[in-house]
């Protein structure tokens, strides 16, 4: 979450005009994030999110991500329900862009995740896995494996300039990322960016999900690799593999793996930190000065590439 929007009082009473949520009475943006502008607001009838989309999102697929959230509310995931107009639409306009309003979903994020939040993270995982089977829309994964050389190819100067010598290591992992990237596993709707601050707890238990405008349709098992790349890493770099360990048997628990899907862990946890890698290597230079955003720093998923790159079997969780 962050602002590059700023909203006057009138455009927010305009706005709310159109729903039957009452008037404002508390608004102020969330500094969190790269993607949309996001604000918490308060009205009379409750607490909610504003988001305004910016220019990442493409407008045309905000129908998937909305109605997704609506879907999984409706079917028993905790997510935050997208909140419909007088008219029933769920997308509005305000400075020109898309926004939408979306309930206020109750827990806290946390920022060191122990082994016990690794596992309901997991359990978590598996049930937007199974609360998702049946959604009617679809979406191909943009950020996908297809996707990455392109990216790349206009960030070489990016990356010498972060690292030298960066460069011809990221082109050699893309080849071999091309080359190995596993087909014809389980698909279905994917979160796509199950990080830590998009997954609340109440106490230690499992409260809910947020921020969806990744997901997509997509292998289920790659869904696990980002999360084990987000979750399973220790401030200095290091590998968890107790927590890693911890965050699959939580998935298990709720839907099991296939041996092919197991197997396929190690190259979809590389290609997982390759795909964040060169987001915020894009990013790094492209955050619009005074945006209340800090960029993330790619050299933290140039840490977990070494780390794949040089224990490509560290992604083996079979035995206890």
């Amino acid at each position: 979450m962050a602002v590059y929007t700023d909203i006057t009082d009138e455009e927010l009473a305009g706005l709310l005009a159109d729903f039957d949520l009452g008037a404002a009475t508390a608004f102020k943006g969330i500094a969190e994030g790269v993607e949309n502008s996001n604000f918490l607001l308060e009205t009379e009838r409750g607490r909610f999110i504003l988001t305004v989309y910016e220019k990442r999102v493409n407008e045309a697929d905000l129908p998937f991500f909305l109605e997704l959230m609506r879907w999984l509310a409706k079917h028993g995931y905790p997510s935050a329900e997208p909140m419909a107009d007088r008219e029933g639409q769920l997308i509005k306009r305000i400075r020109g862009k898309p926004c939408a309003i979306v309930e206020f979903l109750n827990g806290l994020s946390v920022r060191r995740p122990t082994v016990a939040h690794c596992r309901e993270a997991g359990a978590g995982l598996a049930g937007l896995h199974l609360a998702g089977e049946g959604f009617p829309l679809t979406r191909a994964n943009d950020l996908g494996q297809a996707a990455w050389a392109s990216m790349f190819a206009g960030l070489t100067a990016d990356a010498e300039a972060l690292k030298p010598g960066l460069a011809a290591t990221i082109d050699a992992d893309l080849e071999m990322l091309a080359a190995a990237w596993p087909k014809g596993l389980p698909t279905g709707v994917v979160h796509a960016d199950y990080f830590p601050d998009n997954v609340f707890f109440r106490g230690a238990a499992f409260a809910g999900t947020i921020d969806f405008y990744f997901a997509c349709i997509d292998a289920f098992a790659y869904d696990i690799a980002v999360a084990l790349n987000a979750w399973c890493f220790e401030p200095d770099g290091s590998f968890n593999i107790t927590a890693a360990r911890a965050l699959l048997a939580g998935y298990e628990s709720r839907r099991p793996l296939s041996d092919a899907e197991r197997a396929a862990l190690p190259v979809l946890a590389h290609g997982a930190a390759m795909r964040f890698f060169l987001t915020r290597l894009h990013d790094w230079g492209a955050t619009p000065a005074g945006a209340l955003v800090k960029p993330k720093d790619p050299l933290e998923y140039e840490r977990k590439l070494a780390v794949h790159r040089a224990s490509p079997d560290l992604l083996v969780f079979g035995a206890p």
